[in-house]
């Protein structure tokens, strides 16, 4: 039976495919569409989905969709008699609900079906979605699971407890509370205005002090048994509204914060000013207020199912600076968080919900990777490099990236990469793009740009050369699994990057490039079972510096996730990178690249003139 979830007409639009229960296909509409978060109807990962998987629309079986229009009307009216929203807010969401009540004629274009062979549509609701998402493809026969967002359905927050095939919904936080709301409210507040810039939020948060905490609390207020309100007179959503708006697929929503809050705190930040250490005291409070109100929400839970493992999704789940601390200020002992815990896993999340908790069937997968995407293992790249495929041309502020190049192509992945640790260990930037695209907002070593973590001075120089992006925001480590414990204190195993913990003090000056300033780490954890061919480049890593870490940020500039040689090929040469690695074959910029051991490789096949007569000598 093949089952295809989609989270759709929502930012992270997207599409899984599960066949009996065994997970084949997960990917993002972004990544194709090459606009971030992308919102509306996920047409193109259905379609790769598809082509994955080998079969075309009419052998899908059930379409589970994580929306449900129908869920909590009492609530929802209740709601609407007691606080007299807006008129234009009451519209928006009646037409929203409208788009995701009826997408037949989507559906129908996407698998290539008319719409009377359309088949079954289930709705999910989406916190059930969520917390589908994490627990039943967790490994863990039973767990406390909780999913913490902005909102879905009307809820925010979700309590349930898992075990074998079940779950069992044991608390809701209703609209308009959420925590979710409380820190984008307050990311707004700082000038961060772009959808998913709470992260930007956390990043600052380490530079700051925590001289508003008192002041912060006053937006929410813990009750008994793990829940909270908001104090509603500092936020506009539930009076003004906070529905989703897209533009071309680019996802917006409203100011979240009222006036009172300004009056609280002082005038906002707008985009174009200068953060001062105002803002980052208030990064700093809003990141500790909010880490009492999870640690709150948790030990809550912790009460109710006294379970010693918890699964944890929704938007909130990635907050990986508070996931890390959660083995400290809660009981839980094992902590399991889906690589794609927000939006984006719900179709996950309503596919294997309808599996395991309306059809009953056993579980038989595990997540313990997330490779998921589309995969060019087979692509000659020859007629990129020859000149003979459209892409577009190196341009940086208006002048061509003309530095010599030399290609290298190796025999086998070994070869690849020795090659590429040597690189790496002389100090370059690399490109590395392998195998399937991961699954989620995070690179982990298929569609990644790599470095040194030795070098104090990488993190500026790739911001300079490549990311173009703020300065305080840290890069993340890949570190062996069998030497995480050596680097860092009271880790777990993480292959999903999803926890930050402190880097031990005697390793902080070892590791500079991936030391934040408060001495931690966003690490991931690999193993050989999980990618094979990450795990080995870091190995010979190792052996030629001695440290089994390597920097892992995204293979982007200011966009999507590269998904085809194409994007990563056109990023290389509008970028600085000094080098690029698609499968076995390596690109690498003479003129500026450190190649003390190229000649090592010499007797490699070499396809450098074609590739700088066509493309580099205009």
């Amino acid at each position: 039976m093949y089952i295809l979830g989609i989270n759709v007409f929502h930012a992270d639009a997207s599409a899984v495919l599960i066949r009996d229960g065994q997970l084949i296909a997960a990917l993002e509409e972004e990544r194709f569409r090459r606009v971030k978060h992308f919102a509306g109807f996920p047409q193109m990962a259905i379609r790769r989905c598809l082509e994955i998987a080998g079969i075309t629309g009419q052998e899908i079986d059930i379409i589970a969709i994580s929306r449900n229009p129908k869920a909590h009307l009492l609530k929802k009216a209740a709601f609407v008699i007691g606080h007299r929203p807006g008129r234009q807010m009451l519209g928006n969401r009646l037409d929203h609900l409208r788009r995701v009540h009826d997408m037949r004629i989507p559906l129908a274009e996407a698998l290539a079906l008319g719409i009377d062979a359309l088949p079954q549509i289930q709705h999910v609701e989406h916190h059930p979605a969520h917390l589908a998402s994490a627990f039943f493809v967790s490994g863990f026969d039973d767990a406390a699971v909780c999913a913490i967002d902005g909102f879905g359905d009307f809820v925010s927050t979700s309590l349930a407890f898992g075990s074998g095939t079940v779950l069992e919904m044991l608390e809701r936080v209703y609209f308009p509370h959420s925590l979710g709301i409380l820190y984008t409210a307050i990311t707004q507040y700082l000038g961060f205005l772009g959808y998913g810039d709470e992260f930007k939020v956390m990043g600052l948060a380490p530079y700051g002090r925590p001289s508003f905490v008192d002041v912060l609390q006053r937006l929410v207020h813990l009750k008994r048994d793990g829940l909270f309100e908001l104090d509603l007179k500092y936020f506009a959503h539930w009076s003004d509204g906070d529905e989703m708006e897209w533009s071309d697929g680019y996802p917006t929503i409203g100011k979240l914060y009222s006036t009172e809050l300004e009056r609280l705190l002082g005038p906002h930040r707008r985009p174009d000013e200068p953060l001062t250490e105002f803002h980052e005291d208030v990064a700093h409070s809003l990141q500790a207020v909010y880490e009492t109100c999870v640690f709150h929400v948790l030990n809550g839970l912790w009460k109710r199912t006294k379970a010693r493992r918890l699964c944890l999704a929704g938007g909130c789940a990635m907050n990986s600076v508070a996931n890390g601390k959660i083995r400290s200020e809660t009981p839980f002992e094992e902590i399991y968080v889906q690589p794609a815990s927000s939006d984006n896993g719900t179709a996950l999340g309503a596919a294997y919900f309808v599996w395991h908790q309306r059809l009953g069937k056993p579980r038989t997968f595990v997540m313990n990777h997330a490779l998921w995407g589309t995969s060019y293992d087979n692509y000659d790249i020859r007629p990129l490099l020859n000149g003979q495929a459209e892409i577009a041309w190196p341009f940086r502020n208006g002048h061509p990236n003309t530095a010599d190049m030399q290609v290298l192509r190796f025999d086998d992945s070994q070869e690849t990469c020795r090659a590429a640790a040597q690189l790496l260990a002389e100090g370059n930037v690399m490109g590395w793009f392998q195998g399937r695209m991961e699954w989620g907002a995070r690179a982990l070593g298929n569609r990644s740009i790599l470095a040194d973590p030795r070098r104090a001075n990488m993190r500026d120089l790739i911001n300079e050369k490549i990311k173009l992006r703020e300065k305080f925001r840290p890069f993340a480590p890949s570190i062996l699994e069998s030497a995480v414990s050596d680097y860092f204190v009271g880790p777990v195993p993480d292959p999903f990057m999803q926890q930050v913990y402190p880097v031990r003090e005697d390793k902080r000056d070892l590791l500079p490039a991936i030391t934040h300033v408060d001495g931690t780490g966003r690490l991931q954890t690999v193993s050989e079972t999980q990618n094979p061919l990450y795990y080995r480049l870091i190995v010979e890593f190792e052996k030629i510096t001695g440290v089994p870490v390597l920097l892992n940020t995204s293979f982007n500039e200011n966009e999507p996730i590269v998904d085809t040689p194409t994007q990563a090929l056109a990023c290389f040469l509008r970028t600085r990178m000094d080098a690029i690695v698609i499968g076995n074959t390596m690109v690498v910029r003479t003129g500026q690249t450190k190649i003390s051991s190229l000649e090592d490789w010499s007797s490699q096949e070499t396809v450098a003139g074609s590739f700088e007569s066509t493309w580099l000598k205009s």
